[in-house]
This record gives structure tokens, sequence and C-alpha cells, in this order.
């Protein structure tokens, strides 16, 4: 028998530290940072072509493993045909029992549930900020004023490196200033 864990961050800029920390008595750990909802999960695979019969699957938090219920009973059907069980650490869940099997998938269905409800949340204030004329993204790094002078001091024959440097501004977005111009014209 073989504990195995599996750690997984949404982003790149996210840290892994707290979930390595909990599954330092497993065996192997297999890591990954990637989108639970969209992307290939690589190492998860890996991990789940890996377990035996006899073996456990140890994760942090149910979330960790994926966040819609069919992709959750999809993975517990998985380890339940290979005769693993799943332990999630900070909810106390245990698949070897009817009681954990029951939890695993209420815990999963109200995940997605809280998902959803997130999704539609931030849809409305979406709709509502653009309902009110407020500008969404990122600001941006040039105003009206400075796009003219770009394009004027460029027309009179300065350097991309010193509209850099003059504008505090990185060559792709000169760049992108100076076709702008192109597009509209």
């Amino acid at each position: 028998m073989a504990i195995i864990g599996y750690a997984r961050v949404s982003s790149t800029g996210q840290s892994l530290d707290v979930q390595l920390q909990k599954l330092v008595s497993c065996e192997k750990v297999y890591q990954e940072k990637k989108s639970g909802r969209t992307d290939k999960r690589e190492q998860l695979q890996l991990a789940l072509d890996y377990v035996r019969d006899g073996d456990v699957l140890v994760i942090t938090k149910l979330d960790r493993l994926g966040r819609s219920t069919r992709d959750l009973l999809n993975i517990i059907n998985t380890l339940d045909r290979k005769g693993v069980q799943l332990k999630v650490l900070d909810q106390n869940i245990d698949t070897g029992t009817a009681a954990g099997k029951l939890m695993f998938t209420m815990l999963g269905a109200i995940a997605e549930f809280e998902n959803d409800l997130r999704r539609e949340r931030q849809a409305d204030g979406i709709a509502f900020a653009k309902s009110k004329g407020i500008q969404l993204g990122r600001k941006k790094k040039t105003t009206d004023l400075q796009v003219d002078e770009i394009r004027s001091l460029r027309e009179d024959g300065v350097l991309i490196k010193d509209l850099m440097s003059q504008f505090g501004l990185s060559k792709a977005t000169v760049y992108r200033v100076l076709e702008s111009e192109q597009v509209a014209a």
C-alpha cells in the first residue's frame, strides 16, 4: 500500500508550500499549477495512472482535485475501479467509508454550486459597471495627448528607444500606440 499525494494551485503566482507541508507523510507527491476547471492536469493524470489497488490518494482540500461535480465523480469512479481510497485532509473525508463517500459527493456539489454563484455575481458586477460607463480592464498607460505627442515625435524622426525613455513605456506599448494610428487612418 502506497500513500500518494496530489497538490494543485490554480495559477503560477500561487504557492504549493502549504499543501506540500500537509502532504509530507506521502511517499510520492504529484504537484502542478493549473486551473482545475479548464486546463489539462497532467500530474493528476499521472497520479491516477500510478495508484494501484490498496493505495491511498491524499489531497488537502476537495477543490484541489476538481471544481465540477461530474469531474470529481469521474475521478472517484476511477479510483474505486482501481481499489484506491481517497483521503481529503482538511475536510476529514475518507472514501473508504460510506459516510466518506456521501460527504465527498455532497461537498463536491456544494463547491460547484459556490463556484457557479461566484461567476454569476462577477458577471452581474461587470454588467452593472458597464451600464454605469465604468471602464473595465487595465488602465491605459498613455493619455490621448501623449498618444498624439508620441506620433508627432515619431514622424519627426525620434527613435523608438528615445520615445520609450521619454514616456516611460515599453517598446511594445510604443509600437502599439504607433500602429493604432495606422489602423485609425
